[in-house]
């Protein structure tokens, strides 16, 4: 990876389009080589996928909860982490270290939601015990993380000499 295409990856998570055209535009580096660039990128599995993002709150899942989760399994680690990750709900499962072993977080229609959620921890075997807290308000969620650096810290951190 050379500065180009993190030039091409920071002006993506700028403005949410991955259109050459528009990369062209923001970049100056010529749509033939934006489109092989991008293919570049699929390929290394740098990128991940086309989607549109999505306003949660819009869509009606603005009730999030962040679920704390000690667990106590002696099978596979994984084994418990995938039975979490497939409870309706749960959009992001962070393994930790410490007390806690998961932090699960989910993005929910309502209060009866929540309570659901909840009881389908409890069903896991392996779970010991969890500790919620509601989101009362998300004052920075950046979905494009390559947007909070700067470009010469991208290319200081991440550029093949």
């Amino acid at each position: 990876m050379d500065e180009r295409d993190l030039r091409i990856l920071k002006a993506i998570a700028d403005h949410g389009t991955g259109s050459p055209e528009r990369i062209h535009d923001e970049t100056g580096i010529p749509v033939s080589t934006v489109h092989y660039r991008l293919n570049n990128l699929r390929e290394s599995g740098v990128i991940r996928n086309d989607l549109y993002d999505i306003d949660l709150d819009v869509l009606g899942l603005g009730v999030t909860v962040l679920v704390e989760v000690l667990a106590d399994y002696a099978g596979d680690h994984e084994d418990v982490a995938g039975t979490i990750a497939d409870i309706e709900g749960v959009t992001t499962l962070l393994s930790t270290m410490g007390e806690t072993d998961f932090v699960a977080v989910a993005h929910l229609p309502d209060d009866d939601a929540v309570g659901r959620l909840l009881r389908e921890f409890e069903r896991v075997p392996s779970v010991e015990r969890t500790n919620s807290t509601y989101v009362i308000e998300t004052l920075y969620d950046d979905a494009r993380a390559l947007s909070s650096y700067s470009l010469d810290s991208l290319v200081d951190a991440l550029a093949d000499e």
